[in-house]
């Protein structure tokens, strides 16, 4: 089985586990929880930790414990345990990008990723935020990145899809227009096509 299909079950096995324990407010708080996670997970020591096999699993289990107990949902704690005992304590960083998609969701959230040529200040990221959920008829959480090579313009991902408005890509759209263009044979007065 695929690693995001794997991934994806223990997510929504985690969102069943937090609907029961008190709804979406208690969805807000294991995702919350979750991010913690994720943030642990940013250490490479930590990582190394869950992921060797020197380690036994009780000492992983008590280790997360120590560090997220009462900071943390008890049932959140006991299933961050079963994913060590299931050994798939490795895909705990797309188990928590499964389980924050199913949040936002729920939540009628989207995330995209902008990237604009030029560092965006907060009108314009209010601007880009506003357009996008007009469009998609959602609540929209952009994260902004700067890429000089764009020129201008932006390019716009929502998971897969890629919603391209640069002037580079623009640039290369005509450049192919041009090149493809038949021109008129020399001499036959016709103009040249725009």
């Amino acid at each position: 089985m695929r690693a995001e299909v794997i991934a994806r079950n223990y997510a929504e096995t985690l969102m069943d586990l937090a609907e029961r324990a008190g709804g979406p407010e208690a969805v807000e708080e294991y995702g919350a929880a979750m991010d913690e996670v994720a943030e642990l997970l940013a250490d490479g020591r930590v990582r190394e930790f869950l992921a060797t096999p020197r380690v036994t699993a009780q000492a992983k289990k008590d280790a997360l414990v120590a560090a997220l107990g009462g900071r943390v949902p008890a049932p959140f704690l006991r299933f961050l345990q079963v994913v060590v005992d299931k050994r798939r304590q490795g895909q705990l960083a797309e188990i928590a990008a499964q389980f924050r998609a199913l949040v936002d969701e729920r939540a009628g959230r989207v995330r995209v990723a902008v990237e604009i040529s030029h560092a965006p200040d907060a009108a314009l990221q209010a601007e880009i935020g506003q357009s996008l959920a007009n469009r998609l008829g959602k609540v929209v959480i952009p994260s902004f990145t700067v890429n000089p090579d764009l020129l201008g313009g932006v390019v716009v991902r929502i998971g897969d899809e890629i919603l391209d408005g640069s002037v580079r890509s623009r640039a290369q759209g005509l450049r192919r227009r041009l090149l493809a263009a038949e021109l008129p044979p020399a001499g036959s007065g016709a103009a040249a096509p725009a």
